[in-house]
């Protein structure tokens, strides 16, 4: 392994341990946190508890009833019948307790517990009076009646669905007529087969109790609630996931944990009284719904299919639904129903524990975390169970609202996992690209400059070799002309001298066109001139110079230079050769898509068409073919009064002439 290779893997390494430390750490605070509430809302209680009554004594009697129904506004407890019986709270009576009370057996449809509290010892206090109890468990209207008089009801009439986790918080306004209070009844309805609970009860000022209850109102209702709503937005994100990525079923998993859950526990929180028959199915049911969804989702964990046990819970939940269905009304929601149900899903839910969970114990380490997140769901099922059948103190808590926490802190730890191993894994796998693209940049850098060097000899392996033909097709025919005519001795030392001059122009010219010129055609048509003055002058010829500002050519290179130039050379060469002119004129023209460079003399004019067509006519053709080169076009226009020649270049290659 290379240095940078080990050093990458410790700095994932620390980076993943760092953020599952703080991960910890924040979990840790959170817990801490909740512990330093509890202990102060403990504490403020204690300081206050001296102030208020606590009431462990009571009277309790049953009497049967028709069916719910609405609530007395004033009941005399001498009025009742006279079947008190002494009792000690917290209470939990079970069915058969019920019946004993009862003195035979009952053929009503729901019962109504009464209890009989006295206020002696209550401390005389001006401050306005509250009852506190941790839990009246009933499923029926609970009402409480001061001095006769009705001054709490949890509802109007019919079933009542989250009285398990709500507090009893009981406001005592003092009587209209002032009188002291003397006896408080609690007033609790509920269906023959169900186990009746109370808790012990506090009476005191409101500011001695509200801190107990607001403690266990927090802790009971509204942190479980906050839990789950929490919950339920992570699902939903999951579910938008799931739509831009629809092969990775996982997140279609986890939104259908996360509403399941919620629905589950929905009954709980429900501030408003529920007496609907679909929305007891669908709490109902939603147990079962959950149940399987763990299922497929512990069997996507662990990888094995388990036909048969998929299609027992597919098939147990898909018949539970419909046989209790209320439009169907096979099995209807009642106290004598409702546990069979549960019981089924209890025993559904640990069969996918058992074999789930162990299997996913045994692939991987999420597996097992998994598998422990559900036995500690389990536990907390089974101690609601037992709080729910009056096996343990009503004073207790139920600890399953605290399940969708857990499963939520489970696979909140498994996509926490997983983020930070994609981030590790996108920071590896960014790594390998960044050294692959710094060998390949390497590489590609190598073969520029191969390429740079080759292009390099090619062009001045191109430049020379256009040299070579310029100065073979000019000059080198120029000299071996004069040679010839040196040896033949038919030439005057003035024309050779005429010719030598030429050859020199000719050079000069092609030197010229391998100075930098930066586009600029008027540094060119200098040069010229710079070249050219000498031999004008000593022609006596005048040269007007009416050359304007022109645009730059971009495709101007060496080559297109010295065409250019041979063609404005070889028009002044034939004024001085053959037109006895005294005057020559250059002037330049800007256009929209290109420039004219045009030469005017005052000499004897001749044909064009007819020097075209001749073998004198050599020079000029040669100005056509250079003038195509590079793009361009040359005209003449002849006269007694003298010849313009005009050569017209583009501005961008391909353009046409104006």
């Amino acid at each position: 392994m290379s240095l940078g290779s080990a050093r990458r893997l410790l700095e994932h390494f620390f980076r993943y341990r760092f953020a599952s430390f703080w991960a910890n750490v924040v979990l840790a605070a959170s817990v801490a946190l909740l512990l330093a509430m509890a202990a102060f809302f403990g504490t403020t209680g204690a300081a206050q508890h001296n102030a208020a009554l606590h009431l462990t004594q009571a009277d309790w009697q049953v009497e049967d009833a028709p069916g719910f129904r609405a609530l007395p506004l004033a009941v005399d407890s001498k009025a009742l019948p006279s079947a008190w019986q002494p009792v000690e709270l917290p209470l939990a009576l079970p069915i058969a307790l019920l019946r004993q009370a009862d003195g035979s057996v009952s053929t009503g449809e729901t019962r109504i517990t009464w209890l009989r509290l006295s206020t002696r010892g209550l401390p005389a206090t001006p401050a306005p009076l509250a009852l506190y109890g941790a839990r009246i468990k009933t499923d029926g209207t609970i009402a409480v009646y001061a001095n006769g008089r009705l001054v709490h009801r949890a509802q109007v009439q019919g079933p009542l669905w989250n009285s398990t986790r709500t507090p009893l918080w009981v406001l005592l306004n003092k009587a209209p007529d002032g009188a002291p209070l003397n006896e408080i009844l609690v007033r609790m309805e509920h269906t023959r087969s169900a186990q009746v609970a109370v808790s012990s009860l506090w009476l005191g000022p409101v500011e001695a109790l509200e801190a107990r209850h607001r403690m266990r109102q927090w802790l009971q209702q509204e942190l479980p609630a906050m839990l789950s709503a929490a919950f339920m937005a992570v699902g939903v994100f999951a579910l938008f996931v799931w739509f831009r990525r629809s092969h990775e079923t996982g997140y279609l998993l986890f939104f259908n944990l996360a509403t399941t859950s919620f629905l589950r526990s929905l009954h709980f929180y429900v501030g408003v009284p529920v007496a609907n028959d679909w929305f007891a199915w669908l709490t109902v049911n939603s147990l079962f719904w959950l149940v399987a969804v763990v299922h497929f989702a512990l069997r996507q964990l662990h990888g094995r299919p388990l036909k048969w046990l998929t299609g027992a819970v597919v098939a147990w939940t898909v018949l539970t639904g419909v046989l209790t269905l209320p439009g169907l009304a096979i099995l209807r929601n009642t106290p004598q129903v409702t546990p069979l149900i549960y019981l089924g899903a209890a025993l559904m839910g640990v069969a996918v524990a058992l074999v789930g969970g162990l299997s996913a114990w045994r692939c991987s380490s999420e597996g097992r975390l998994v598998a422990v997140g559900i036995g500690v769901c389990v536990l907390l099922g089974v101690s609601d169970w037992l709080l729910q059948n009056n096996f343990v103190s009503p004073e207790g808590w139920y600890l399953g609202a605290y399940t969708n926490a857990v499963t939520f802190s489970v696979f909140g730890v498994l996509l926490y996992r997983r983020y930070v191993n994609a981030i590790a894994e996108v920071e590896r796998v960014n790594a390998s690209l960044a050294q692959r693209l710094a060998a390949r940049e390497a590489e590609l850098e190598l073969s520029h400059q191969r390429l740079r060097e080759v292009e390099r000899k090619q062009t001045i392996s191109d430049e020379r070799q256009r040299l070579m033909q310029d100065m073979h097709d000019g000059l080198g025919s120029s000299l071996i002309s004069a040679i010839r005519s040196v040896e033949g001795g038919s030439m005057s030392d003035d024309k050779v001298s005429q010719m030598l001059k030429s050859c020199l122009d000719d050079l000069k010219l092609t030197i010229d066109s391998m100075e930098p010129l930066e586009d600029d055609l008027l540094l060119l048509l200098a040069t010229l001139r710079y070249r050219l003055g000498p031999r004008l002058e000593s022609s006596g010829v005048a040269l007007q110079w009416q050359v304007q500002e022109l645009p730059a050519l971009d495709w101007l290179d060496p080559t297109s230079a010295l065409h250019i130039l041979r063609i404005v050379q070889e028009s002044i060469a034939n004024v001085l050769r053959h037109t006895r002119a005294t005057e020559i004129r250059v002037a330049t023209e800007a256009h929209a898509s290109g420039v004219r460079v045009s030469i005017e003399d005052n000499g004897q004019g001749f044909d064009v068409e007819k020097a075209l067509a001749g073998a004198s006519g050599r020079g000029m053709q040669n100005q056509q073919r250079r003038a195509q080169a590079v793009g361009g076009e040359v005209s003449w226009r002849s006269g007694p009064g003298g010849t313009l020649f005009t050569l017209w270049l583009p501005l961008q290659r391909g353009g046409r002439a104006a």
